[in-house]
């Protein structure tokens, strides 16, 4: 069996919600060997987020998954050591502490990479390491309302709109696995040091956003909200078919716009001067939303999706969860796949982020129970007696 692509990249995960750990699982799932620390008595917020079942939490049992679980007090004096020792032959600790934790706890960058100087010390927080905000708590939530995506989300009468889902986590946790993934190959290739990763994630968000900093730099322009409708052309929106299903539509390419417009009995607009640009079709998109709303109106879902096809114009139904399951494509793609979970049986959760044509990437196990791995990491990487566990057990160190 080939290698996978991180074997032999040893990753501490002492990161909670949400950004910090999905980096984490990325690496994981492609090899790397990730030990996740945990409170001993707390845990990791995830374990009580979300959903369980049967007092499973399922947000964990994916989270967690190709992680080797280890509980250890870092804010104790015994529990920091132990943590240097397991720090001292690492590749990668990601962690989310408050900017100045690590430090109070003897565990900053300089006392880490004075045992370590190939570490890499991924830091997630909020608002970054330094500035005005930087002690400040945060979570996703702040950065997508200061990112500027609320203010541009939702109808243009509405409120400002945040998504139901951890996005700016999410967004954040590729990119930190890209930006540990820059400084390895730095390291390894280039024959550089280990070095300390500041990912603010506000600032991912801002990178999503496309050129919204440079339309207000340079023209002035304060993107407002357009509900579904996009600025840049159209028709771009959501349109509800005969048989109670929405469909989206979207038209970026100026072919595609024409073979809508087509499709949808309107073709002399193709020849309006206007039509031309997608900044044109914009200004008119009360015309050609009309047109194609009741064009999609007066069919069904799927003769819908059938004529765009044929016409070589995009579309997509809009899913939920349970049509995912149900799609050809994602089940073609395996793109939710199924786990032996212990507890649960076989589970089916969102499988590695992407195919790799020679080490693919692979969940070898779902997310273990609190500290499952302790005495078995402690044993085997630090060298500790099963007595000396024992009695950090009984002092609450593990």
């Amino acid at each position: 069996m080939t290698p996978a692509a991180l074997a032999g990249i040893t990753v501490v995960d002492a990161a909670t919600l949400f950004a910090g750990p999905l980096a984490a699982t990325i690496l994981g799932d492609y090899g790397a060997d990730v030990i996740k620390v945990e409170h001993p008595a707390k845990g990791d917020p995830s374990r009580g987020h979300g959903p369980a079942k049967d007092g499973v939490p399922l947000w964990w049992t994916m989270l967690g998954r190709n992680k080797q679980t280890v509980t250890l007090d870092l804010g104790r004096a015994e529990g920091a050591e132990l943590a240097l020792r397991l720090l001292a032959d690492a590749d990668v600790l990601v962690e989310n502490f408050r900017p100045g934790t690590l430090e109070r706890w003897g565990l900053g960058p300089d006392v880490l990479h004075a045992i370590n100087p190939r570490l890499v010390l991924a830091r997630v927080t909020a608002f970054g390491q330094t500035g005005p905000y930087a002690r400040r708590p945060g979570f996703g939530t702040l950065a997508e309302a200061m990112s500027g995506f609320a203010a541009i989300t939702g109808p243009a009468d509405g409120p400002p709109t945040l998504p139901p889902f951890g996005l700016a986590d999410g967004i954040s946790a590729l990119a930190c696995a890209q930006a540990i993934m820059t400084a390895l190959y730095h390291r390894d290739a280039r024959g550089g040091p280990g070095q300390v990763l500041d990912l603010a994630i506000i600032e991912p968000m801002l990178t999503v956003l496309g050129m919204q900093a440079m339309a207000y730099d340079q023209l002035g322009i304060v993107q407002q909200r357009t509900g579904n409708r996009s600025v840049n052309n159209a028709p771009r929106n959501t349109y509800q078919t005969r048989d109670g299903r929405w469909v989206a539509v979207s038209t970026s390419a100026q072919a595609i716009a024409e073979r809508v417009m087509r499709l949808v009995g309107l073709p002399q607009v193709v020849d309006e001067p206007w039509f031309a640009t997608g900044a044109g079709r914009a200004a008119h998109a009360d015309v050609l939303d009309e047109a194609v709303a009741a064009w999609i109106a007066d069919r069904d879902l799927g003769d819908v999706v059938a004529a765009f096809e044929r016409a070589e114009a995009a579309v997509a139904p809009i899913y939920d969860i349970t049509d995912v399951f149900d799609d050809p494509q994602y089940a073609h793609l395996d793109s939710v796949t199924t786990v032996d979970d212990p507890a649960l049986g076989p589970v089916r959760m969102p499988n590695v982020l992407y195919r790799l044509s020679h080490t693919p990437g692979r969940i070898r196990w779902t997310g273990r129970p609190r500290g499952a791995d302790t005495a078995a990491v402690l044993r085997d990487r630090l060298g500790l007696t099963s007595d000396r566990i024992a009695d950090l057990a009984e002092k609450g160190i593990v």
